[in-house]
């Protein structure tokens, strides 16, 4: 279990040292006189060998303390701070013991001892779950029994113990959120979706609801049940509800919760659908963020919904030219079915403005490659025709790092959606404006609900990262949500 210790000044704690700086520090006659007095590091080290820069790693190994430089650059928002020490924590955590002791003397922000801890707590996260032998990754300090981060501080103690916990509580739910993306398709149902969100609610003191398949037929979901028709796992309809001070807006989040996507009938090329088991990324930002909102015990009433099936190939499937319902009554011609994931998500809309009447609703989904070859995976594709929600999501976005670009929902995209033989078709048939189409469709199931916006995480959630060998989970959205619900808190 790890364990935190503040000070404010340096004692024998720990032989471990980790101070990270920028350039305008390090240039500081204050700072050369502070690393003199109490490492006894000449300023020469910083003139010659350590310049401050993103990511640089500098080791001293000084008479009493093994010292680590870490560069932090021109660091633009929290993320880039997070990734700096994630990755110094995931390279190098062999080199220091399981006591290790960060410097914030010259960081006058506890948002940044917050960012640096959640960092450094990822960069533990072991990858290799399913791994017969173990995980090099388990070996970090972070993970022993008796582990201890000093954190020196010149900040009030409340103030670093509170951004402390909260770095903390981030990463964990993070960490989880990526264990449930990351998983493969065979230890990922629906079932499993649903066990994670009354485990989370049970211990974190919030209201899950489970529907089984019965209780989605009797709700008129036919949607969903109609892309789960060539699954063997039954759908599930996953309900969550948290309450801290009823005062405050109703917030409705929708997950889009496909566990595994072979694109159905329409199927995937084999290229690629190996990766199709982080299909569910809408939902575990929404899981992930009804969580760490209990957690953090912000004062917001939020609801949230996922809807869980897979999208396989059987006698039973679903076929283009088949016309189904759906929770709204409105009736859907399916082109593709490899477009599942926004039947799902409609019914999923549907249910939460009719049950739950939300003054703001936001959906994420891993939904278009469209939003892929747009804006590549550096930044989710938002629509909404709320200019207040558009800024506070962007807002939200440029201070997590996890970055939102608003694409357009003119009324010219909805003659792509029109269909001769039902109130709409689920896909265009066209290679353009592939996201924009499918986030018109899902308008159509908002009930033209006047504060909505679509989030298509489809580059984001899921990606290269130097920490994997092969594409990962990130856990986008889940501090993006977060920053936004606490932008409302403060209003």
């Amino acid at each position: 279990m790890l364990q935190f210790i503040y000070q404010s000044d340096w004692t024998d704690l720990t032989k471990n040292v980790l101070l990270p700086l920028n350039v305008k520090v390090i240039e500081t006659e204050e700072f050369a006189t502070f690393c003199e007095k109490n490492f006894n590091i000449p300023v020469a080290i910083f003139r010659e060998d350590f310049k401050g820069e993103k990511n640089e790693v500098h080791i001293i190994n000084s008479n009493k303390y093994k010292i680590f430089l870490l560069g932090l650059g021109d660091t633009e928002n929290s993320l880039q701070i997070v990734k700096i020490f994630r990755r110094f924590s995931n390279k190098y955590h062999q080199k220091f013991s399981t006591a290790l002791a960060l410097d914030c003397s010259f960081q006058d922000s506890s948002a940044f001892v917050e960012y640096a801890v959640n960092g450094l707590i990822l960069g533990s996260y072991q990858i290799g779950k399913f791994k017969s032998g173990k995980d090099e990754s388990s070996n970090h300090p972070f993970t022993q029994q008796e582990a201890t981060l000093a954190i020196v501080s010149q900040m009030p103690i409340d103030a670093v113990q509170r951004a402390t916990k909260k770095g903390l509580a981030i990463a964990e739910t993070q960490m989880s959120i990526m264990d449930l993306v990351n998983a493969p398709s065979n230890k990922k149902t629906p079932q499993v979706l649903a066990a994670w969100a009354l485990e989370s609610a049970k211990k974190y003191g919030f209201k899950a609801t489970i529907w089984d398949k019965a209780e989605i037929e009797a709700a008129g979901m036919e949607a969903l049940l109609a892309v789960n028709r060539g699954s063997e796992h039954p759908p599930h309809f996953i309900i969550l509800e948290y309450i801290r001070q009823s005062p405050m807006a109703k917030v409705g989040l929708v997950g889009k919760g496909i566990t595994f996507d072979t694109g159905g009938l329409s199927i995937k090329p084999s290229e690629g659908m190996y990766y199709m088991k982080s299909d569910m990324g809408g939902a575990g930002a929404v899981l992930g963020a009804m969580e760490l909102v209990a957690k953090l015990k912000l004062p917001v009433h939020l609801m949230a919904v996922v809807p869980a099936t897979d999208n396989l190939v059987d006698a039973l499937s679903f076929r283009p030219s088949d016309v189904i319902s759906s929770h709204s009554g409105k009736t859907i011609e399916i082109v593709d079915t490899d477009a599942e994931g926004r039947l799902v998500v409609a019914d999923a809309l549907s249910y939460i403005v009719k049950e739950f009447q939300p003054e703001v609703l936001i959906d994420l989904a891993t939904l278009t490659g469209s939003a892929v070859r747009t804006l590549g995976y550096h930044a989710a594709a938002l629509f909404t025709n709320n200019d207040d929600l558009h800024n506070a999501l962007t807002l939200a976005g440029e201070k997590t790092g996890e970055k939102v670009w608003r694409l357009p929902l003119w009324q010219e995209y909805e003659e792509d959606l029109k269909s001769d033989v039902a109130d709409l078709k689920n896909f265009s048939g066209k290679a353009t404006a592939g996201a924009i189409s499918a986030a018109k469709f899902l308008e159509v199931f908002t009930d033209d609900h006047p504060n909505w916006a679509h989030l298509d995480i489809a580059g984001m959630a899921f990606s290269d990262t130097e920490f994997s060998s092969q594409k990962s989970a990130t856990a986008y959205g889940v501090r993006l949500l977060v920053n936004y619900l606490e932008q409302l808190c403060q209003k």
